[in-house]
C-alpha cells in the first residue's frame, strides 16, 4: 500500500513537473533574438559595478573586456568594490586606473571598519550605487567576461523598450571535464528558464552577473532593505521587489552579443557551496510562483532519491523509478535541445548520463540551503 501511494505521488508530481517544463519550452521557442537597429545612436550612460574578493587571477581580464567596449567611453564608468581581498586584486585595479580614467576602486574594508555582515556583496553594491554617477546600474562579477557589444545591447534595448530592470544571459565556459559539462548543462537550463519566464512575465528570475536597473528605481523600492541579511539574493530578490512595483517594465535581452561568460566551479565542493548559497534564498521570494515551482521540483527529485531505497520492500519501486528517470530525461530534452542551440552547447549523450548527479545535487543543495551552512569566498555563511 505504501509503495502504491509513493509511486502515485511521484507520477502525479511528474505530470506537474512535465507541464511546467513544456510551458517553459513553449515560451522559450517564442523568444525572438534581439537585434540592434541600424539607426541606433547610444544615449544611455552606465555605471558598471563589480564586487571583487580575491580575484587576482580574473579581475584584469574581466575589466579589460568591459573597458574596451565598442561603446563611447564618456557614457560609462566602471566601479570595482574590493571586498577585503588578501591577494593582489586591488593592486591590479590600481594599475589599470592609470590607463583608464573611467575606472574607480572602492575598498569595502575602509568603509565597514571591521563590521561583520552576512551579505558583503549586497553592501558592496549598495555602496557603489551611492557613488555611481549615472542612473543606469549594470552589475557583473569579477570572474566574468563580456562581449564587445555588451553595453551597446543594453543601451539599444533600454532605448527601444523603456524598462526599469533588464536581465541578460550568462553562460559557463566548458573545459570538457565531467564537472564542467554538468555545470554547463545545468546552468544553461537555469538561463533558459530565466529567459522564458521573464519574457512571458511569469515570474522574476535573473543572474547578478548580467543585469541592469535604474538607480532611482533601486532607491524607490528601498534597495536591499528587508533582504540585506540574506547572504544571497542581490539579483532575484531585488528583481522581485522591482517587479512588484513595475510588473510591465521588466525585460530580458535575448541576444548572443549580450551573453556574459564565466568559468564553472573548479571542484565539486565549490560547486555545492555555490548551489547551496543560491538555494538559501528560496523561501525569501516575494514572487511565490518561483517558490512553488522550486518546491515542486525539489519534492519530485526527493522522491527520485527515496524510491531506490524502497526496492527491498517492493520491486515495483524499481520499475517506477526507471520509468520516471526516462520520462524526466525525455521531457527535459525537449527543452534542452533548443536551449543548446542558442548557447552553442552540444549535448551529445551527456544529458542522460548526468541525471543522477542532477537529482542528487538538487536534493542536497535544497536541504543545506535551508538548514545548513556553507563556505563562500573563505567565509562561513548561515
Amino acid at each position: 500500500m505504501f509503495i502504491s501511494i509513493l509511486l502515485t505521488t511521484a507520477f502525479v508530481l511528474y505530470v506537474f513537473y512535465a507541464a511546467i517544463i513544456l510551458l517553459y519550452r513553449k515560451w522559450f521557442l517564442q523568444l525572438k533574438p534581439f537585434t540592434i537597429s541600424a539607426s541606433f545612436e547610444p544615449k544611455i550612460s552606465f555605471s558598471v559595478i563589480i564586487p571583487a574578493r580575491n580575484e587576482q587571477d580574473n579581475i584584469e581580464q574581466c575589466l579589460l573586456t568591459i573597458l574596451r567596449q565598442e561603446y563611447p567611453t564618456n557614457l560609462f564608468e566602471v566601479i570595482v568594490v574590493d571586498d577585503h581581498s588578501t591577494d593582489d586584486t586591488p593592486v591590479i585595479i590600481t594599475r589599470l586606473q592609470e590607463q583608464y580614467p573611467n575606472l574607480q576602486l572602492i575598498k569595502l574594508a575602509n568603509i565597514l571598519q571591521g563590521k561583520q555582515l552576512n551579505s558583503y556583496k549586497k553592501k558592496a553594491i549598495e555602496i557603489a550605487i551611492r557613488s555611481a554617477k549615472y542612473n543606469w546600474i549594470v552589475t557583473t562579477d569579477a570572474d566574468c567576461m563580456v562581449t564587445g557589444k555588451w553595453l551597446e545591447n543594453y543601451a539599444a534595448y533600454i532605448q527601444q523598450y523603456q524598462p526599469v530592470f533588464v536581465g541578460a544571459p550568462v553562460a559557463y565556459s566548458n573545459n570538457g571535464s565531467v564537472l564542467s559539462v554538468f555545470q554547463c548543462i545545468d546552468f544553461m537550463t537555469m538561463q533558459g528558464v530565466t529567459a522564458a519566464a521573464v519574457s512571458a512575465g511569469f515570474h522574476a528570475m535573473c543572474n547578478g552577473a548580467n543585469l541592469a536597473y535604474k538607480k532611482e528605481t533601486f532607491y524607490e523600492v528601498g534597495g536591499f532593505k528587508g533582504i540585506d541579511t540574506i547572504a544571497s539574493g542581490d539579483d532575484m530578490l531585488l528583481m522581485s521587489k522591482i517587479k512588484k512595483r513595475y510588473p510591465r517594465q521588466i525585460g530580458f535581452i535575448f541576444s548572443k552579443e549580450a551573453i556574459v561568460t564565466t568559468d564553472p566551479m573548479p571542484s565539486w565542493k565549490s560547486f555545492f557551496n555555490q548551489r547551496i548559497r543560491w538555494a538559501s534564498k528560496a523561501d525569501q521570494y516575494k514572487d511565490k510562483t518561483v517558490f512553488w515551482v522550486l518546491l515542486l521540483m525539489y519534492l519530485f527529485n526527493l522522491l527520485l532519491i527515496v524510491l531506490p531505497f524502497m526496492i527491498l520492500v517492493d520491486t515495483r519501486a524499481l520499475y517506477g523509478w526507471i520509468a520516471l528517470l526516462i520520462l524526466k530525461t525525455l521531457v527535459e530534452m525537449t527543452f534542452a535541445i533548443p536551449m543548446s542551440r542558442f548557447f552553442g552547447l552540444p549535448l551529445k549523450g551527456w544529458y542522460a548520463c548526468l541525471q543522477l548527479h542532477h537529482i542528487s545535487y538538487m536534493v542536497i543543495a535544497g536541504w543545506m540551503g535551508k538548514f545548513g551552512k556553507y563556505q563562500w569566498k573563505g567565509r562561513s555563511v548561515k
